[in-house]
């Protein structure tokens, strides 16, 4: 902790005293963290405690790097790090992971071993299931017919720059979102008052201009109202059986 001054750490571009509205989760563990409305001292000081459990995590894991350099089996070992998905730290004015803003939804994925291109990035939708699949591609075996993951392996090779089109999320029975490689929408249903927001991820990846009551937009927030009852349909969704109005037929 000692490594990070909070004189000299950044607040997030998103950074805001407190939420615009209510997203139906203001009032649980994660958003005690801090004071209400947030001040940029404290995000600040919650921010550098962050760092610091990073830079311990990333210690840990150059311990287990350097053991396989010992027993010499580096170049045959497959390494996968991701996670949980992470908290906001004063992002659009909250502390915890209970909504579906990028910052709290996305987690980290990073491949690393034989036959993976070093140093690369891919800009595919993906979802922690669909690590399975690719683990057994990468291991020669056959997926299970029951495994509902997609395969990600084309996706790391370079072969195919995607797998899915478009990524739902959900958060208990009020909060729904969904994205393409661009566009994002989440819908708010909060004791029956209904609240969409609309992003343009490319040009603002922090989320701060909402577009959803732009006349501009409207085309496509219809089609992305489409989306989420495309998604909310595959996955046989039950939210709009006990939370009307979310514009999908009950």
């Amino acid at each position: 902790l000692s490594m990070y001054d909070t004189t000299t750490i950044s607040l997030p571009p998103n950074y805001m005293p407190k939420h615009r509205f209510d997203n139906g989760e203001l009032d649980i563990r994660d958003e005690w963290l801090a004071g209400m409305p947030r001040s940029q001292h404290e995000i600040k000081a919650n921010i550098a405690a962050y760092y610091a459990m990073v830079t311990h995590l990333d210690f840990q894991i150059g311990r287990i790097l350097d053991k396989l350099d010992e027993k010499g089996i580096s170049s045959n070992t497959i390494i996968v790090y991701t996670g949980d998905n992470g908290l906001a730290v004063g992002q659009h004015g909250l502390m915890g992971k209970q909504n579906l803003y990028e910052h709290s939804v996305g987690v980290p994925l990073i491949f690393t071993g034989p036959g993976i291109p070093a140093g690369e990035q891919r800009e595919a939708l993906t979802f922690l299931s669909d690590l399975y699949p690719t683990f057994c591609t990468i291991a020669g075996t056959s997926i299970p017919e029951t495994v509902q993951g997609k395969d990600l392996w084309k996706v790391i090779s370079g072969d195919e720059l995607s797998v899915r089109e478009s990524g739902f999320f959900a958060y208990k029975n009020f909060q729904r979102g969904v994205r393409n490689d661009r566009w994002k929408m989440i819908k708010y249903n909060v004791d029956s008052i209904v609240t969409t927001q609309l992003f343009d991820l490319k040009e603002d990846p922090y989320e701060t201009n909402d577009l959803a009551n732009n006349t501009d937009y409207s085309e496509l927030l219809s089609e992305m109202e489409q989306l989420l009852i495309d998604n909310i349909t595959e996955v046989n969704d039950k939210v709009n059986l006990d939370k009307p109005g979310w514009g999908v037929p009950a």
